[in-house]
């Protein structure tokens, strides 16, 4: 979310020239987001370098991304700053991905019986969906990606999605599939077999002889992307569900935190929301009605 509100809000910084427009976007987006769902408990996690254990599999994995930008680096001890004033929970754990981090939470939340919401388009994910895990795009605050919503996107299951990734591969990952196997052919071979273990099984059995050794030559490189793309859904140092609790936020420290860094229209938004005469707190969600989102 932050990079894509620095790169989709141009020439926005205070005064003295700190970069704000990656935090202004980010907050507009988190704002349309919990506007939109109305979560119970809210999460943000960022990044905080690969795991040694991918690494290990594949020295060049993420090695093609550009250096962050020194402007939208600057922001995230902002991000930070509005965080602890909304007191939303942020986690970064060193040497994990937040996509890790999301998947431990989100199991651990849906074990609870929580409605567990995640806002993010990476396709890795989908493979968490299920009847209580869902997606929901950022830059899309009304849609909601279900069992249904994966299989019409992608053509598989949620339970397929490792492997449709393992042939097709993941250019933002530096992760190249099985070449020759698209997306279309991807879905086909899953759709016939089930699972890539029965697509080599019965190898033979396929019409294309073409696709039949693409698929073969490709053999070694599909399993060691199940073991990159295969989320881990056990991150140590993660917190347990019932250590997440519901959003206090600081009002006066909010509103400090918006004039300090020259963002006007937010300040004037939180203080339009706090003339609106609030209406009764709704009773306490028990845990088969809780929602939570990631971001």
């Amino acid at each position: 979310m932050a990079y894509r509100a620095f790169y989709g809000v141009r020439e926005l910084s205070t005064e003295d020239g700190q970069p704000t427009n990656a935090l202004f976007g980010f907050i507009r987006m988190l704002r349309k987001l919990e506007a939109q769902w109305k979560p119970d408990r809210t999460v943000v996690t960022f990044d905080g370098g690969s795991p040694a254990s991918r690494l290990e599999k594949c020295p060049e994995y993420k090695a093609q991304r550009s250096p962050m930008p020194d402007e939208l680096r600057s922001q995230f001890a902002l991000l930070n700053e509005f965080l602890r004033a909304a007191d939303i929970r942020n986690i970064c754990i060193q040497n994990q991905e937040a996509d890790d981090v999301i998947a431990t939470l989100a199991e651990r939340a849906a074990a609870e019986g929580i409605l567990v919401r995640m806002a993010t388009s990476d396709k890795d994910l989908m493979q968490l969906v299920n009847d209580q895990i869902h997606m929901v795009p950022p830059n899309k605050a009304t849609e909601e990606l279900d069992i249904a919503g994966v299989l019409k996107k992608t053509g598989v299951h949620p339970d397929q999605i490792v492997e449709w990734l393992a042939l097709i591969g993941d250019v933002a990952d530096n992760i190249p599939g099985v070449m020759g196997i698209g997306p279309k052919t991807a879905t086909k071979l899953l759709a016939e077999f089930g699972t890539l273990d029965e697509c080599y099984a019965k190898a033979e059995q396929l019409k294309s002889s073409s696709v039949r050794e693409k698929l073969l030559a490709g053999r070694s490189t599909a399993a060691l992307n199940i073991e990159l793309m295969t989320l881990d859904r056990n991150v140590p140092g993660v917190p347990e569900w019932n250590e997440i609790k519901a959003s206090t936020p600081d009002a006066d420290g909010l509103k400090a935190f918006f004039v300090k860094y020259e963002l006007h229209r937010l300040a004037a938004e939180l203080e339009k929301s706090q003339r609106v005469p609030r209406r009764a707190a709704k009773p306490e969600a028990d845990a088969s009605g809780a929602q939570m989102s990631l971001f």
